[in-house]
């Protein structure tokens, strides 16, 4: 009776473990084909509405193509590639375009550009040799934030060039950014004016609070780059991350101000850079490239204790 509950105990702890054997195995075997680029994901398609289904890999083409030029150096576009790919991972495994129903979407406010057209073989190289590579911090797949040049140095957290504080993002540092030194690049500085409607239309976006106008704005915090993160209009104090995408991140290019004025009821904002400044500068990439420096290299050099796998 008691041999017979004995191995009644071991056939128990045996198919216990074999099913968590099983279950690990699956989820590895599950994580492996996520991380697969002929794996097929669902993108909406803002230009006609429609969802089509597509490789990550092809998908990955696209947004290399619409992010960077497709004429940069080869190791450019490889961490460029990576970098995509974790965001795209990352973003899926938080669950995609909710308002979509879709893994991806093609409005680069929803999520990555995407231009199909703009693929090369040096794109379509950089993809299929970086093919499953994605950036990790801890066993997880990292925010793989990335925007066009630091203006010479990137922000040093994701509170400072983004307001997020969703979670912790410790791999996310303050580097030089060497693309400022390129002679091509156009974002060393950069001026605009805005009108007073604009405005007060994007304060009023970011505040809530309805104002006529505004005769004086100073900026009233730094963040550890020297990004601006707060700015303040007559009494009134705004987050610069939320209105920088409130006037347009296309025209306010970035929160490293140099100036701030209103004259004759318009805003003059100096700057250089271009882009919120978290994580990787594709400039920076170039200019890394250029020296000789590889895609993982690239990457290791703008974000911290990661691991490329």
């Amino acid at each position: 009776m008691k041999m017979k509950t004995k191995l009644s105990l071991v056939l128990v702890i045996a198919t216990v473990a074999l099913s968590l054997w099983g279950c690990s195995r699956s989820e590895k075997e599950q994580n492996n084909k996520q991380l697969d680029d002929d794996a097929t994901i669902t993108l909406y398609q803002h230009e006609s509405g429609e969802t089509v289904e597509i490789t990550l890999g092809e998908y990955l083409c696209g947004v290399v193509a619409g992010e960077m030029d497709v004429n940069w150096p080869q190791e450019a576009l490889a961490a460029q590639a990576i970098v995509a790919r974790t965001f795209t991972l990352e973003k899926i495994e938080d669950g995609g375009v909710p308002a979509r129903g879709t893994d991806a979407s093609t409005d680069i406010h929803e999520f990555q550009a995407y231009q199909p057209q703009k693929i090369n073989d040096k794109v379509r190289k950089a993809v299929e040799e970086t093919s499953g590579k994605a950036i990790y911090y801890n066993g997880n797949l990292i925010k793989a934030w990335f925007f066009a040049d630091g203006g010479g140095k990137t922000a040093a957290s994701a509170v400072e060039g983004l307001s997020y504080d969703k979670e912790e993002t410790p791999y996310i540092q303050s580097v030089t950014d060497p693309g400022i030194e390129l002679e091509e690049n156009e974002n060393k500085q950069w001026s605009a004016e805005f009108t007073m409607a604009e405005v007060t239309e994007a304060v009023e976006k970011v505040s809530g609070q309805k104002k006529e106008k505004f005769t004086q704005v100073s900026i009233v915090e730094h963040g550890d780059s020297g990004r601006a993160t707060k700015m303040q209009f007559d009494d009134l104090i705004v987050g610069v991350p939320a209105l920088r995408l409130a006037l347009g991140g296309e025209k306010m290019k970035s929160a490293l101000l140099t100036e701030v004025k209103i004259v004759n009821s318009k805003l003059y904002l100096t700057g250089k850079g271009y882009g919120h400044g978290v994580g990787m500068s594709q400039w920076g990439a170039r200019a890394l490239a250029e020296q000789g420096k590889t895609a993982e290299e690239i990457i290791h050099y703008f974000f911290k204790n990661i691991e490329i796998r």
